[in-house]
Formats: C-alpha cells, sequence, structure tokens
C-alpha cells in the first residue's frame, strides 16, 4: 500500500527501510515526549520484520515517509493501528526526524492516515493522543480535523513526574464534511 500527497509519499515498510526504522525508533530526542523509547536496534529489528512477514488479519500499517520529489528521500514514519476492531476505530501516530519539521510533512502524512482509514480501511472513528506538553503535536491533531474529547488525568509518567495525556478524535462524517 502506497499513499501519495503532494509532498510526502507514504510507503508500506519494508525489509530495505529496518536500517532506518531502527536509527528513528531508538532515537531519544525524536522520541522526546514519549514515556518509554526503545534503545535495542535488535529489538526493533525483530519486532518491524515480525510485522512485515505477518500476512493474516492484519491491523496495523507502517509507513516510511519520504519526500515526494525525485531524492525520494525518507524523513519520517506514520502509523495507523487498530484501536478497537469492533467499534471499527484506528490510531494514528506519526514522527517526522527534526531536520524536517516544521515544514507541513508531518500535518500532510497525518492527513494521508486519515485518509487511507476512512476510504480504505471503513474506518467510523481515528484517534490520537499525546503527552500534553506536546504542543506541537496537538496543535497538529487540531488542525487535521480531529477535537481533542479527553485529557487522561496524569496518564503518563514522563521525566520524573505525572502527566496528563491529551485524546484526540474525528469520526468519519466529520472528515467527509471537512475534506469532501
Amino acid at each position: 500500500m502506497e499513499l501519495s500527497g503532494e509532498k510526502v509519499l507514504l510507503s508500506k515498510v519494508s525489509i530495505n527501510d529496518l536500517d532506518f526504522i531502527c536509527r528513528i525508533e531508538c532515537d531519544k530526542n525524536l522520541w522526546y515526549f514519549e514515556e518509554y523509547v526503545q534503545s535495542n536496534e535488535i529489538v526493533v529489528r525483530e519486532k518491524y520484520l515480525h510485522k512485515i512477514e505477518e500476512k493474516e488479519s492484519v491491523r496495523s500499517y507502517d509507513f516510511i515517509v519520504t519526500l515526494a520529489d525525485s531524492s525520494k528521500t525518507p524523513i519520517g514514519l506514520a502509523q495507523i493501528w487498530s484501536y478497537s476492531e469492533f467499534r471499527k476505530s484506528w490510531e494514528v501516530g506519526f514522527a517526522i526526524i527534526p531536520e524536517y519539521s516544521g515544514e507541513g510533512y508531518g500535518r500532510e502524512a497525518a492527513k494521508l492516515l486519515l485518509k487511507c482509514a476512512f476510504e480504505k480501511l471503513d474506518a467510523h472513528k481515528v484517534v490520537g493522543m499525546c503527552n500534553s506538553q506536546n504542543t506541537r503535536s496537538a496543535a497538529l491533531m487540531e488542525d487535521i480535523g480531529m477535537t481533542r474529547e479527553a485529557i487522561f488525568k496524569e496518564e503518563l509518567f514522563w521525566q520524573n513526574k505525572w502527566l496528563d495525556q491529551y485524546f484526540f478524535s474525528i469520526l468519519e462524517k466529520e472528515y467527509l464534511r471537512k475534506y469532501k
């Protein structure tokens, strides 16, 4: 599966992407607002190899975000996974490496994930969550039409203190109103 935008292209992670995936998944700076970042590249490689080889009941999709220009430079990771299969809900996550942040690539990648969820995966609802201190991620989710539905009080143990987590969502009918 491949998702195309004006600035970025999302391509399903392949074995050829494992070095890039390991580099970004283990980068504590890229995942600054996360509670835990895996530092063992072997663990990351095995996790993605298993996901790539999985053929039955695929409930998650991992994409390399690349520039849509002729360079096809990999600049990040975008993911969508089943949040609640019965409720037809999917969760999105994304990260763009710092040298490419602030250029709208993350926004476009997130919009492509919404399009995939509602137009290919038959989603009823898409959710996203972020550390309350991650103001850029929260602003991006609001910018693409997601609504902050909840604040999970002291949900995350981050930098030796308990912090809130924001819960965002967008329904299919809201997506259709905004993008169709």
